[in-house]
């Protein structure tokens, strides 16, 4: 196998803040895209798992098949694990792993799948040759990401200005690139394949539950995730700046006309048979 050489830091880290929105994410709502594309029978990788709520949904796609979790934190597997017993799943499993050297067989996965994940990755285009790699010949390799420099919301709000900017930096900082979504097709053709079809689609907040959701959660990461303290330590924002941004978020979120709207760029490619 090749050796790894992740080299960028995981921007958020898994603060309880992290994970509450990790763990409101279904095949349904993160991976529309590739359900129709899914078999019973098939074998997926499911590429930086996390709490493992995806993974789980995949598994129950697949009932005559098997679902494999990947993470490089291996703390965030017990929660996954539990996910997938909560739900009395027997074909699926969880490993620790680089994307950037899949400990797997050539041509051994169906669906290779990664959600959120090449953003936060130092070189994404090797990612996308190892997922090639262990994907079987005529099988997918299904990546969505978000692209921050697309997100857009309503009312306008200088301080939301601010942690745009904020965060941007602060994960180029730390080796991830934050506009993935526009680039995953480019990065695919890049890694080899040929026959790629991007397309993308949006989440919206605009009901009063989900902009509390939305807000409070980017409010409490901004300043206590591993992101809040990246930023103060990278020298981009004092803990002054995080807590006016912070209540930039919360203020935006009181808004009875509040919207907000992430854009994924999300990209099928088909490997060779």
């Amino acid at each position: 196998m090749p050796e790894a050489r992740e080299t960028a830091v995981y921007t958020h880290g898994h603060h309880e803040s992290v994970l509450r929105s990790h763990t409101w994410r279904t095949a349904t709502n993160s991976a529309a895209y590739l359900l129709g594309a899914l078999e019973p029978h098939m074998r997926i990788l499911d590429v930086g798992c996390g709490p493992g709520t995806i993974t789980a949904d995949l598994a129950g796609l697949v009932p005559d098949g098997h679902v494999t979790g990947l993470e490089r934190e291996p703390g965030v597997l017990e929660r996954a694990r539990a996910v997938a017993d909560g739900r009395g799943l027997g074909n699926v499993d969880f490993a620790v792993g680089d994307v950037h050297a899949l400990d797997f067989p050539d041509d051994t996965f169906c669906v290779v799948h990664a959600h959120q994940v090449l953003q936060h990755v130092g070189d994404p285009v090797r990612a996308l040759r190892e997922m090639k790699r262990v994907t079987r010949p005529g099988g997918i390799v299904a990546v969505r990401d978000s692209d921050y420099a697309a997100m857009t919301w309503y009312p306008l709000s200088p301080g939301l200005d601010d942690w745009l900017e904020l965060y941007r930096r602060v994960a180029r900082a730390n080796g991830g690139e934050p506009d993935a979504g526009r680039r995953l097709k480019s990065w695919a053709l890049a890694a080899g394949f040929t026959d790629v079809t991007a397309s993308s689609a949006t989440w919206t907040f605009s009901t009063p539950e989900e902009r509390a959701w939305w807000s409070g959660l980017w409010a409490d990461r901004t300043v206590a995730s591993a992101y809040a303290g990246r930023a103060v330590e990278g020298g981009h924002a004092t803990r002054e700046d995080l807590r006016a941004v912070a209540g930039a978020w919360r203020e935006w979120g009181a808004q009875d006309d509040g919207w907000f709207s992430v854009l994924h760029g999300e990209i099928i490619c088909r490997k060779e048979a």
